[in-house]
């Protein structure tokens, strides 16, 4: 090796960038990487370049941390002279690892602020929850979220999935479909961290919360989001079964029963009677000992489901309804839960009713004393529309009964109707106040059939005031209904001498049947035939030929 040197010294100026010892470091790499002999001389003149432009680079670039520039420096040292590059390369290690040391130990005080802004951001969102402003609520759960590292996943979710919440609070309490669409866009994004995989039960909630914001929308009408509200209760159930979380498992149960029963109101026979299955399921776990209200809720919705089903004909269903409110009532108790209670007595009184109208007096009379239980929970001070809507079924009940003969029973339906006025009023509920006017009409016409012909003049009155409302444009077959119901009472004023009255019911017949088409309500559009042809047959019975012929067609 000495004798190598000696020669290098003999061959290298002593003006050249490097030493001696500098080029036999370098013949050494040159060997080390097994260079081709031809490609020698190249190959030692990048190498020297390299070297020179390093050395340059880090003598003249310093940082500002002088830890890391020691390294730096100590890099320099260990280049010049004889070039330990080992050396170099590890005091350089050693400042890049002083660097990320510190940068972490910011990065990690950065978080922390991070998760401090968002705990107290989080904190305002609870005040304002607090305070009913949901929408406020959510938005700040919704900055919380946003604020926090990308590592907090889980607590991220918890922030969108309380987001999600307010958002579907709001809309529901406030009838704003735009921010149940943001709970739904909010859930979503609370999906997208938790992942099926690493959190499954957490994916499921997300699911069922998703599913409730989507069946509200459904409740409004919006047929494509209930269809994707049931789709995201089944989603939750392939990961909330019921051997590893048995109550959230009957609480998704009880989700999709209410998405699926709203299927079946609009027609979907086998959607109401999947509702009716879920909902049983549902009660396997909710049992009464171990979750009394969550049961009482669930046999409540039960029954619900089962009314419909009656209402299409199913007697037997009718009679599990009564019997599922029945249960209910044993936990929805008046001192425990005044207004669910009420409700409950409402719906009960409803299924009785509906029992009634097929022939049992004894299920109308418990009906009516039914209604009458709800009245004391529905107070008219507490909840004006409710104890309106009572009086309303109450006032239909008492027809019903007065109908078979019960006069007393037609006075105090007439009375019903009369007081639910006076919280239904046009003004506030247009669609509701004519809907009780025509069922006053209704009752008067019953009272007026027995020979108040007063009360025939009332009905028809009653009548005209519901079409206010009950327009065509908007409800058609409402319409066409309250204008069949007008012309039977003018039918009965004209059979009593009135023979303007007949041929103004023969107007009402005909405009019913513009609505009641054969092709539309078959059974409807028969009834209204029959009612003008009995019209045109008393006008033809006094003369009329052609409205004889009339009654013939």
């Amino acid at each position: 090796r000495d004798t190598l040197l000696r020669h290098l010294r003999a061959m290298v100026p002593g003006t050249a960038g490097f030493s001696v010892e500098a080029v036999a470091r370098f013949l050494a790499i040159l060997g080390e990487a097994g260079v081709p002999e031809a490609q020698l001389a190249d190959r030692f003149a990048q190498i020297a370049e390299e070297h020179v432009r390093l050395l340059a680079e880090i003598r003249r670039f310093r940082v500002a941390d002088p830890e890391v520039q020691a390294h730096r420096d100590a890099a320099a040292r260990a280049l010049e002279g004889v070039p330990d590059h080992d050396r170099a390369r590890a005091e350089l290690a050693a400042g890049r690892a002083l660097v990320r040391a510190k940068r972490e130990a910011v990065a990690r005080v950065l978080a922390d602020q991070q998760r401090e802004e968002a705990s107290l951001v989080r904190e305002q969102a609870r005040l304002e929850a607090g305070r009913l402003r949901h929408a406020d609520a959510a938005r700040l759960y919704e900055e919380a979220a946003g604020l926090l590292p990308e590592a907090d996943r889980q607590q991220r979710w918890r922030d969108l999935v309380s987001a999600g919440l307010r958002w579907a609070s709001h809309g529901e309490e406030r009838g704003d479909n735009a921010a149940l669409r943001q709970a739904v866009a909010v859930y979503g994004e609370a999906l997208s961290l938790a992942l099926r995989a690493r959190v499954p039960l957490h994916w499921a909630a997300a699911q069922d919360h998703r599913g409730n914001a989507l069946r509200l929308l459904g409740e409004r009408g919006d047929d494509d989001a209930l269809r994707e509200a049931v789709t995201a209760f089944r989603a939750a159930l392939e990961e909330r079964t019921r051997e590893r979380v048995p109550l959230d498992w009957a609480m998704t149960q009880n989700n999709l029963g209410n998405a699926l029963y709203l299927l079946g109101v609009r027609g979907d026979e086998a959607a109401l009677r999947e509702a009716v299955a879920v909902f049983r399921a549902a009660l396997e776990e909710l049992t009464r000992e171990r979750a009394p209200l969550a049961w009482a809720t669930t046999q409540t919705n039960l029954g619900v489901v089962l009314w419909t089903l009656g209402a299409r004909g199913d007697d037997a269903a009718l009679r599990d309804a009564v019997a599922a409110y029945r249960a209910a009532l044993q936990e929805r108790t008046r001192e425990r839960t005044p207004q669910q209670w009420a409700a409950t007595q409402n719906n009960l009184a409803i299924a009785l009713q509906a029992l009634g109208a097929r022939g049992d007096d004894g299920a109308l009379r418990e009906a009516i004393a039914a209604y009458r239980d709800a009245l004391t929970g529905y107070t008219r001070a507490r909840v004006p529309l409710d104890w309106a809507m009572t009086q309303n079924n109450l006032g239909t009940a008492l027809h019903t009964l007065g109908a078979r003969g019960d006069d007393a029973a037609l006075r105090d339906a007439v009375a019903a109707f009369r007081l639910a006025l006076e919280e239904r009023t046009r003004a506030r509920v247009p669609l509701d106040w004519a809907a009780t006017q025509n069922n006053l009409g209704a009752a008067l016409a019953t009272l007026g059939a027995r020979g108040d012909d007063a009360a025939l003049r009332e009905a028809i009155a009653a009548y005209r005031l519901a079409l206010e409302e009950r327009t065509r444009e908007r409800v058609p077959l409402a319409w066409a209904a309250t204008q069949n119901n007008m012309g039977l009472v003018l039918d009965t004023l004209g059979e009593r001498g009135d023979e303007a009255a007949l041929r103004e019911a023969v107007a009402a017949h005909r405009l019913s049947l513009e609505e009641r088409r054969r092709e539309r309500v078959p059974l409807l559009w028969a009834q209204s035939q029959n009612n003008l042809g009995n019209t045109l047959r008393t006008l033809g019975a006094r003369g009329d030929e052609a409205a004889l012929r009339g009654a013939v067609a």
